[in-house]
């Protein structure tokens, strides 16, 4: 059993705070991009003023057209799930000694996703216009239908979990929180964590970064040069996620995370309206970057991508080889770390130290956070980019809890490059968060 990182304290206050503040937050996010120009003092100016009716005005009620739109999406992605050819891929074995099974059909699905939506706006079949217009609305119901969803997990973990993966710690906020079952499904084939986090979560970051671009082209004839390459790459990214989605069913989110509001509410809410709200804020607020510089962010981020998925290639062949392989043309350096699982066994594992992760032991967190500046700089800094600053602490917090859960079954084996690697992301989160305040503030003294 791992030790506890954190004091209980501080471990209820960051779940109920979580549970409590992000569902208004994005809300009041939404708000500032779309109806206050992207200015968080226009958003905190108008609170102020009229206090808690003033936040029931902003937050708008779900409506039919959203829960439709929803409905339609998810039974299409689950049924793309389901329906599409696919190799088999198996998981890593899990504290249980459990190997999940999946289908790898997500690079087919993200096709059929696209072309079907395109398809349908370019022959009138369906408007994505509609999707922004309503936007609100559906985050709204996002916002209360995965709760309930949450809920739902919560009661399946207690009454009929799918694997021995699964438990109570006693604690009903924890295991809401953090969940009951790591490998939940319904029925044999329909693994609900693939659904949240890929088919719906990453899927949808897609389609509405598609949407801005239409709404934008449908409100001025034209696509501005910063909407494009902030759509292309999101779209590069997202597309490489799912290039690679097996090896994404090797990492933290699927093969440690529980399924609860941390890992599937944020899946189901923060990624369709924190990530993709650069794109929110541009349908209104065009900016002409010129081809210099529009050509050179896109190359930036496009480097970062790259970097990101090289970094994720070296990890995945290490491991698919045991260490036998070569990374940048030698052999790879690595530690050989003990561990002991839930049952008392005392077991190995391999952390490669060369290539990229020679650099610092989660070093592909910088060009991840890299291509998020980048995708959201070309809205540029008339006003505090606050999705950038919110998605770097995701990132960041990600980095750090990756790293918290490596450390504490290997502290005695791999303390000193763990301690120096800790020291690293921090600094790299600090500098991130001041670098992103100190760039806003320079072109607006005001804020």
């Amino acid at each position: 059993m791992a030790e506890t990182v954190h004091s209980p304290w501080l471990t209820y206050t960051s779940m109920l705070s979580l549970l409590t503040l992000c569902p208004p937050f994005v809300i009041l996010l939404w708000y500032t991009m779309v109806h206050a120009d992207g200015s968080v003092m226009q958003t905190f100016d108008y609170l102020k003023q009229n206090g808690i009716e003033g936040f029931k005005n902003i937050w708008p009620m779900p409506s039919p057209i959203a829960w439709k739109i929803i409905a339609y999406f998810g039974a299409f992605e689950a049924f793309l799930q389901l329906a599409l050819p696919g190799k088999r891929f198996q998981g890593p074995i899990s504290p249980a000694g459990n190997v999940p099974v999946y289908k790898a059909n997500g690079l087919q699905a993200y096709v059929v996703t696209l072309v079907t939506y395109l398809g349908l706006w370019w022959f009138g079949i369906f408007d994505p216009s509609i999707v922004y217009d309503h936007l609100g609305e559906i985050y709204s119901a996002l916002v209360f239908g995965s709760f309930i969803f949450c809920i739902f997990l919560y009661l399946k973990g207690h009454i009929a979990p799918s694997s021995t993966d699964s438990g109570s710690s006693g604690n009903a906020i924890i295991d809401f929180y953090w969940g009951m079952e790591l490998y939940p499904r319904i029925g044999k084939y329909f693994d609900i964590k693939v659904f949240t986090n890929c088919r719906f979560g990453m899927m949808s970051w897609a389609v509405l970064a598609l949407t801005y671009c239409i709404k934008q082209y449908e409100m001025n004839g034209k696509v501005s040069d910063s909407m494009l390459v902030n759509t292309v790459l999101m779209l590069v990214y997202i597309t490489k996620f799912f290039w690679w989605e097996s090896g994404y069913w090797c990492t933290m989110d699927i093969a440690h995370d529980r399924a609860g509001f941390y890992i599937c509410w944020g899946c189901l809410v923060w990624v369709p309206s924190i990530y993709t709200s650069p794109g929110m804020y541009l349908v209104n607020h065009p900016v002409n970057l010129g081809t210099l510089l529009a050509v050179s962010i896109l190359l930036a981020g496009l480097l970062c991508i790259y970097i990101n998925y090289d970094c994720d290639r070296q990890r995945q062949e290490f491991r698919r080889t045991n260490g036998k392989c070569t990374i940048w043309g030698k052999a790879p350096s690595k530690i050989v770390a003990s561990y002991r699982t839930t049952k008392g066994e005392t077991k190995t594992s391999l952390l490669l130290t060369s290539g990229w992760w020679g650099l610092s032991r989660h070093f592909h967190y910088v060009p991840e956070i890299s291509a998020a500046f980048f995708w959201t700089v070309p809205a540029l800094f008339n006003h505090v980019r606050v999705s950038l600053a919110i998605s770097t602490l995701t990132l960041s917090h990600t980095a750090i809890h990756t790293h918290h859960m490596i450390l504490i079954p290997c502290h005695t084996h791999t303390s000193h490059d763990f301690e120096v690697s800790t020291v690293l992301l921090i600094s790299f989160t600090a500098f991130s968060v001041s670098a992103i305040f100190l760039c806003n503030l320079s072109h607006n003294p005001s804020l």
